[in-house]
């Protein structure tokens, strides 16, 4: 999500400033392995978070070398600026980066890719120009290995996260959707997702992706927020195998008594969520029913956001 671009003119030089905004994402709908171009491919669909972001400003320079990060530990990012500058090729050597973020980490939020893809944006926004989502993704990947589908907020696409490219288009946006999340670690600690290795699918599971692909698809197309829950939920169970949910199925419980679509998860993260369609007129009741039936489980840090489709 670009924001301005401004210059100012003080004396005879020029100043340039470029900021750009991305959103967070909650994890994933589906992930796993797929066909594609006539071999497996890993993919994934993001589930997009608007209630928190990452911001960041960029001040081009001539005379220096490289990028200077205001804040030294967001290292992604300043590797996603200097690369989005050896990309443009000039006329800058270098320049200031700064990353302001209310992100949590470690949870499955998505900060490093809204880092980098803010960084990103910043960079080509001084020059006077937009990243594309492709180039954006190419550019993230080199900068942190792999990345979620921040770069196509407006678009539900099965996304190539280690090789940063879309696989496929699934026909549009999400449906509106209302999301209940909540962390799934008992200490709220999170997940150190630099040391998860990727996940090792079995024949089986691998053969299961397909028609939830195929699932995915049609219910983008249609606007179905039930079957996107089935896809999420199932999505979910197939993740337990490799990133345990403590309480899975008491969570699958509380889904189906309080009448969610279904259940979704981070698929390298601590959060999940609970989806219903804000066009429901007993959507709002039905979320409270279910922060009731979380508290019960000793869950009672929840948050709420829509996606508006």
């Amino acid at each position: 999500m670009p924001l301005n671009t401004s210059t100012a003119l003080a004396g005879t030089a020029v100043h340039v400033r470029g900021t750009y905004r991305s959103i967070a994402h909650h994890g994933e709908i589906l992930q796993g392995v797929f066909e594609a171009g006539g071999r497996l491919r890993r993919g994934l669909i993001t589930l997009p978070c608007p209630l928190y972001s990452s911001q960041a400003l960029f001040e081009p320079s001539t005379t220096t070398d490289g990028v200077t990060v205001r804040e030294p530990w967001r290292t992604k990012a300043g590797r996603a600026a200097e690369l989005a500058l050896r990309t443009l090729g000039g006329p800058w050597t270098g320049g200031l980066l700064r990353v302001t973020s209310d992100i949590p980490l470690g949870r499955g939020f998505g900060s490093s890719t809204a880092d980098v893809l803010a960084a990103i944006g910043a960079v080509f926004r001084a020059a006077g120009r937009d990243p594309g989502p492709a180039q954006s993704a190419a550019l993230a990947v080199a900068a942190e290995t792999a990345s979620d589908a921040l770069m196509y907020p407006h678009r539900a696409v099965l996304f190539a996260h280690r090789q940063g490219e879309s696989l496929e288009d699934l026909g549009g946006g999400l449906m509106p959707l209302a999301v209940l999340g909540f962390g799934t670690s008992r200490d709220g600690a999170g997940v150190d997702t630099l040391e998860l290795p990727p996940a090792r699918y079995t024949v089986w599971e691998i053969e299961a992706f397909r028609p939830l692909l195929g699932m995915a698809r049609r219910a983008v197309r249609t606007g179905d927020v039930a079957l996107l829950g089935r896809v999420a939920t199932a999505s979910a169970r197939l993740n337990q195998r490799h990133l345990p949910v403590p309480g899975l199925d008491e969570l699958l419980r509380v889904a189906g008594e309080v009448g969610a679509a279904g259940l979704q998860v981070a698929h390298s993260g601590d959060v999940a969520g609970l989806l219903f369609d804000p066009r429901r007129p007993d959507a709002e009741a039905r979320t409270d029913k279910a922060r009731t039936r979380l508290a019960a489980l000793g869950i009672e840090d929840t948050w709420h956001f829509t996606i508006d489709g």
